[in-house]
């Protein structure tokens, strides 16, 4: 079970290959068996920037400068007010990158993640931690 809007849907969709309407069409149609589904063999990883305070209690309201963070930051806790992207929930967006390497798409996505600022933002800087030192 994941979402869309989930960070674990966040580092399948750029890795997938296959075109993704057809593997839903073949859902629906109960004919997925005879879909060919493809993914690269690249590592993905999605960093969070979460308002200080979630899950718990958090302010909002803050515009978010995105700088060239690149396509694939996901907006989630965000919303556009007078013309800017401002805060509007605990989950703000995920950054996510792609590499050849678990460890360099985690590095990636935190090089990214800091392009993106706004007030109270909050990250955790373990993401993937365990993964990479499982590989070694």
């Amino acid at each position: 079970n994941c979402r869309f809007g989930d960070p674990e849907t966040q580092v399948v969709l750029p890795l997938l290959e296959s075109d993704l309407l057809e593997i839903m069409l073949a859902c629906r149609n109960g004919t997925l068996k005879d879909t060919p589904v493809r993914f690269s063999d690249k590592s993905a990883a999605c960093v969070v920037l979460a308002s200080r305070g979630y899950p718990e209690k958090y302010e909002t309201g803050f515009e978010i400068s995105l700088g060239d963070a690149g396509e694939n930051v996901y907006i989630a806790g965000a919303v556009k007010k007078d013309g800017k992207l401002v805060t509007s929930g605990g989950r703000v967006l995920g950054v996510t990158a792609v590499a050849d390497t678990l460890e360099d798409a985690v590095k990636k996505a935190y090089e990214l993640s800091d392009k993106i600022s706004f007030e109270n933002a909050y990250r955790r800087d373990d993401i993937g931690a365990r993964a990479i030192k499982k590989e070694f």
